[in-house]
């Protein structure tokens, strides 16, 4: 992959040492990936103030907290793609004993069920965390505060269930489907149950005095699946390039697809932030990077990667009181993309045109306005003239004679049908049943 510019490397590390000094974080590391590694990676402070001199680098662990819930989501999508689950199921059909009814895996991954938001017990007052047999019973005394859908309300209850139901469908527990599933497929040695050195010290730096004070080490026990994983910046990195560019030794490209569509909007406001099937998808300005933070005592840290491009900006703090790491790290990939943008992909000239698809290309009309098909690398290609240059063409595959499925853009799912008069030319075309003639036509003219 092509290095950065010294431009870009200084501002980069401007960027680390800004949120650093502004924030007074006793140590982070910030960095941005590109083409499956880091393009740039650098640490800042110290790991621990009894090595001052012992700044924290890309192998260094932080507690990356809540962005274990998206190892979570893909397991769950895992045990779908298998056929062991469907995301309509509901609760009680793996917990037989759950006495709330009717809320289903969907729900749970986008943070729609209307569940409160933590086990019950006040865990992050007392820091007594639930086992297994206690998560349960306690999901049994939670509250639904809101109805179903009503509106977007995190749920830390609702990921540690999620946990729970992937180790009864998988037949083990969720760190072993984990590690087995995801962790050693993609070669993340260094993402653990918990913090193994070298790691970093959480602290907390008080408001009213510069004097850290560290921070205690917890052992969440069955929420692990929302929160427990420790990582590193390397590791997060191979993550990120998972996310833009699936393994489907991992998980199908076209589920991970079917991950980060919207399922509801977390910021009404603005909406600069919505949640798809485990992950947060982050608008910044023209862009949507999708990812997750995390917060535990002494450690926030968030990862976002802009998948068309696979440039993804990763933040870790080992600080409670620490900046926006969404942002953090937004910032980190937007730079990249703004001042070194991938370098456009080498056109390259196609073999030939299928027979079936000559009398098809060219210019058709549909409801009055005009449309283009081309073939590109074998393959049918539609797009509305009118559309703007950022929308992706509509691309088919052939299913029978004369019959295609949308299988992305424009009309994604919709079939385009193809009439032929006696002498075998095209006459005309039906797509998501729209008519598309060769002249444009007012509804109904063509008849």
């Amino acid at each position: 992959m092509p290095a950065l510019s010294d431009g870009s490397k200084r501002a980069l590390r401007h960027t680390l040492l800004d949120r650093q000094s502004k924030h007074r974080l006793p140590g982070a590391v910030a960095g941005v990936v590109r083409d499956g590694g880091l393009l740039w990676c650098e640490g800042v402070g110290v790991r621990d103030f009894d090595e001052p001199d012992s700044p924290p680098d890309s192998d260094t662990q932080f507690l990356v907290a809540s962005i274990t819930k998206t190892f979570t989501a893909v397991l769950v999508m895992q045990l779908r793609d298998e056929g062991r689950l469907s995301l309509d199921d509901t609760v009680e059909a793996f917990i037989p004993e759950s006495k709330h009814d009717g809320i289903t895996l969907r729900q749970m991954l986008s943070h729609v069920t209307g569940m409160q938001r933590e086990p019950v017990g006040d865990v992050w007052d007392t820091l007594t965390y639930p086992d297994r047999g206690a998560l349960v019973s306690g999901w049994n005394e939670a509250e639904r505060i809101l109805k179903p859908h009503h509106r977007w309300h995190y749920s830390n209850l609702v990921y540690s269930v999620l946990g729970e139901v992937v180790s009864r469908v998988d037949e083990r527990p969720w760190h072993d489907s984990l590690r087995a599933r995801i962790l050693e497929p993609l070669g993340m040695s260094r993402t653990t149950l918990g913090l193994a050195p070298p790691h970093a010290t959480g602290y907390y730096v008080p408001p009213f005095s510069d004097v850290p004070v560290r921070e205690p080490v917890l052992d969440i026990s069955a929420m692990a699946p929302a929160g427990s994983l420790a990582s590193t910046a390397h590791d997060l990195a191979v993550w990120a390039a998972f996310l833009a560019k699936p393994s489907d030794q991992v998980l199908s490209p076209d589920t991970v697809e079917e991950m980060c569509q919207p399922q509801t909007m977390a910021d009404l406001d603005r909406w600069s932030l919505a949640w798809g099937l485990g992950f947060m998808l982050l608008r910044v300005d023209d862009r949507v990077l999708v990812g997750h933070t995390g917060g535990m005592p002494g450690h926030v840290t968030g990862l976002f990667v802009h998948r068309p491009t696979g440039t993804g900006g990763l933040a870790l703090m080992n600080s409670t009181a620490a900046p926006d790491p969404a942002a953090f790290a937004a910032d980190l990939a937007c730079h990249v993309l703004d001042h070194e943008p991938a370098e456009p992909a080498l056109w390259r000239p196609g073999s030939s045109v299928p027979p079936e698809l000559e009398g098809v290309l060219g210019q058709w009309f549909s409801e009055g306005q005009p449309f283009t098909f081309s073939v590109r690398n074998g393959r049918l290609e539609a797009r509305a003239e009118a559309a703007p240059e950022h929308k992706p063409p509509s691309v088919f595959v052939r299913l029978s004679k004369d019959v295609y499925r949308t299988e992305s853009g424009r009309e994604t799912g919709e079939l385009l049908r193809i009439t032929r008069d006696e002498q075998g030319r095209v006459a005309k075309m039906n797509w998501a049943t729209y008519l598309f003639s060769r002249e444009p036509f007012a509804f109904g003219e063509w008849l």
